[in-house]
């Protein structure tokens, strides 16, 4: 399974500065590195008076633009979609996946702590909290803390992720067609036991999964 890490904080406190430094040293370590944005407020990626934007203003439900060098997605949906529901869609060939935002996702996060912005850590007593990247080391606030990364040493960060989460022991998946077992490559393997868990967890009862059994058959 692809590995989910999301650096949460309050507001303006580096989140986006972080990601940018981490996502130049993930590159020049040659791993492919995808992001998702959590955002609040709302956004629009479509201009008005675009093609794509008129095509979403006649009523289409969900709109494509594609280019030589990238595509985008912009669909309407009737609930914020969860964290596992947003990697679903993105199901892509990946190291890592970073977030900004979704502290209140079951995901191993990473939150900033900076001198003289807040006093008080967002998920001091969330068991997902892996770490604290901060300038203010002798703060009594981050007592009891596993794992305190230098905020201005990045390359520390990198180096824990990459440590634990990227080069973890992946998942196995075995399946079976007409009773011979399929064998796949590293990543198709990854891919579809991505996709089935990010399913599976979607479902009510299912979020802490641990072993996934499937059978299907035409009949």
């Amino acid at each position: 399974m692809i590995p989910i890490i999301s650096i949460v904080g309050t507001s303006d406190c580096g989140k986006t500065t972080l990601i940018e430094k981490l996502l130049k040293i993930f590159n020049e370590k040659n791993l492919r590195v995808a992001t998702i944005k959590h955002d609040v407020h709302g956004f629009d990626v479509d201009k008005e008076g675009k093609d794509t934007h008129r095509h979403k203003q006649a009523g289409a439900y969900a709109v494509i633009i594609s280019s030589p060098w990238k595509y985008a997605l912009i669909s309407d949906v009737e609930k914020e979609l969860t964290l596992d529901q947003l990697v679903f869609k993105l199901a892509t060939d990946v190291d890592l996946i970073l977030t900004e935002g979704f502290k209140s996702a079951n995901k191993p996060k990473i939150e900033i702590f900076r001198k003289g912005h807040t006093d008080k850590l967002l998920c001091k007593n969330d068991p997902t909290l892996i770490g604290v990247a901060t300038d203010d080391f002798d703060n009594p606030e981050l007592k009891g803390v596993k794992n305190i990364f230098d905020l201005n040493k990045p390359e520390e960060i990198a180096d824990f992720l990459i440590e634990h989460y990227v080069e973890k022991k992946k998942r196995k998946i075995a399946i079976t067609v007409d009773g011979k077992p399929v064998h796949m490559k590293d990543f198709v393997a990854d891919i579809v036991s991505s996709t089935i868990s990010s399913m599976i967890k979607a479902l009510k009862g299912c979020e802490n999964a641990k072993e996934i059994l499937i059978k299907m058959k035409d009949e």
